[in-house]
Parts: C-alpha cells; structure tokens; sequence
C-alpha cells in the first residue's frame, strides 16, 4: 500500500464515516504528511502497513525541536488515529504510536472576555459604515451579538442559515462538528440585531445563487468566511487597544463562562456548546475561583 493511497482512503473515512469537518480533515490529513515528507526526506521506504515505533519514535523526535508540547501532542494524536484507522481496516495488526507518550501540557484555559470588554468591542462598530452600498456595521454588531448571545464556534456561525431561525419559539437550529445539530435558546436581544440585519441591510444585497438561504453575507452576497470573521474582531480590538489576544472562538469562551458565573449548570451549558462530553465543558469551572467559593458559602451545610 502506496501512502498516498493509504491518505486519500483515510480522508473518504473521515468525510464519511465520521463526519468531521473539512477543517478537521485538512488537520488529520497534515498530520499523515508530515510523516510522508520525514520518510522522503531521510530516504526512508517503508509502507504505512510495515512502518514501525522506531521510525515514527524518530519522525516525532525531529519534529518536537520546532513545535511545543501542546503540538507535539495533536501531532500524535492524529497519527495515532490514521493507524487506527489502518488497523480497522485490516492493513495492520498494530499501531506503531501505541507505546508513545503524549508530552503531558496541563489544562489549557481558554482566554475570555468581561462584559464590559464585550460591550465596548459591540460599541467601537461603526454602524454607518457601508461597502458597495452594504451597511455591514449593522452586520457586523449582529454577527458578534449572534456569537456571544449563542456561544457559537466560527463555523457554525457563517454556515447559519435563514431557515435554521425559530424566533416563535426562542431557539435557533445549529450544525456543529461531525454535522451533528442542535438547537440553542436565543435571546430577544440576540433576535432584535438579527431581525434589523435581516430587514435593513440582507434584503438590499444582490445574492448569488446558492446562497439565498445563508444567513450573513459579503457585500458581494456570498458566504463569508472564517478568516473575515477574524479580521471584523481583530480590527475591533486594535481599535478599542485591548491588550488580549481573542479570537471568534473568545466570544464562545465568554458565553459559556459568564453563565457559569450566573450559576447555570454544566449540563445545560455543555448541550448548548455542542460538548459531547461534559469533560469538556468542565474546563469552565477552572476559569473562576471566586465562582467557586461563592457556591460552597451558599449551598454548603457547614457555611
């Protein structure tokens, strides 16, 4: 088996199978080419069916000089899956990374904002501002109102369409990781930006076809993309000089932890995020230890 070979079968498996996104893909796959490209550099002819610890020991090894712990451990990660994949496909017996630790990096905490820094990024958006006569001020106050109002990743933000709206009866309909769906409350003010987007400014922009559903638009009438999103926050950022480094993904952060601090519980926020697993939402208990204290002098019988 050719590795190209073996790479193009494992991306139908991840497309397929499990769904995953193509963001997600393009990660898994980059993780099988660098590998690839170790083995051509150092001359190294072996097939992913016959290639052993020892060489991936060294592939590791070599690359971990150039990246921290955290990528080192995506890294293994993502070949360990490939292998797997191999082995479930009866190409291999074994997985060549099994005997391989992932370098141990702690809890990562994700960066936040305040409310009061949430309100002056919304604030420092020109409302006037227009593009080819498209007032996209007044869509961009709605996209990061959408975003923090409903703790949405980047993606699912841009891929939100119109008919995914249920106003009347307080959600909206969401397509997550592995286009799982779920649906998220949404609050009137959330609504109220939404609906002045959709009425003042979406219904001026000449769509192109395909796109007649999604809900926000380039002033072209197209889907916009993750990297204009970035772009929007960035430049808020630098207009107001806040100091920290954010991201769409820190408006996500703030929602799920803001309601952590207004004591919403862990089950609740981890549907609403899309977690599968309420490890993952768990990692929001580490943000605030003031949170923590208040909750044992309130609710604990020994206070």
């Amino acid at each position: 088996m050719k590795w190209q070979n073996a790479l193009n079968d494992y991306q139908l498996y991840l497309k397929i199978e499990r769904g995953l996104s193509k963001n997600s893909i393009d990660n898994y796959t980059l993780d099988v080419s660098k590998l690839i490209t170790f083995l051509n550099i150092n001359n190294i002819n072996v097939a992913p069916t016959s290639i052993n610890t020892e060489i991936v020991q060294k592939f590791i090894y070599d690359t971990s000089k150039n990246i921290n712990a955290r990528s080192q451990s995506r890294l293994i990660s993502g070949l360990r899956s490939f292998f797997n994949y191999l082995i479930f496909e009866d190409y291999r017996k074994d997985n060549p990374l099994e005997l391989i630790e992932s370098p141990k990096i702690g809890i990562k905490l994700p960066d936040t904002l305040s409310e009061g820094e949430i309100n002056k990024l919304i604030n420092a958006i020109d409302l006037t501002r227009t593009y080819n006569n498209v007032k996209i001020g007044e869509r961009n106050r709605s996209i990061l109102e959408t975003l923090y109002g409903c703790g949405l990743r980047v993606t699912e933000l841009i891929d939100l369409k119109i008919s995914d709206l249920f106003f009347n009866e307080g959600f909206i309909k969401v397509t997550g990781k592995g286009s799982k769906q779920r649906f998220v409350p949404i609050v009137e003010a959330t609504k109220k930006y939404i609906n002045i987007y959709a009425t003042q400014v979406r219904t001026h922009i000449k769509i192109k076809p395909g796109f007649e559903d999604t809900l926000f638009l380039n002033h072209n009438g197209k889907q916009l993309t993750r990297a204009m999103i970035f772009t929007i926050i960035k430049d808020l950022a630098k207009k107001i000089e806040l100091k920290k480094k954010i991201s769409p993904h820190t408006f996500r952060h703030s929602f799920a932890t803001h309601l952590l601090q207004n004591n919403a519980d862990l089950r609740s926020i981890q549907l609403m995020l899309g977690h599968e697993s309420i490890t993952t939402t768990e990692i929001y208990v580490h943000l605030d230890k003031s949170h923590l204290a208040e909750v044992i002098e309130k609710y604990h019988p020994r206070k």
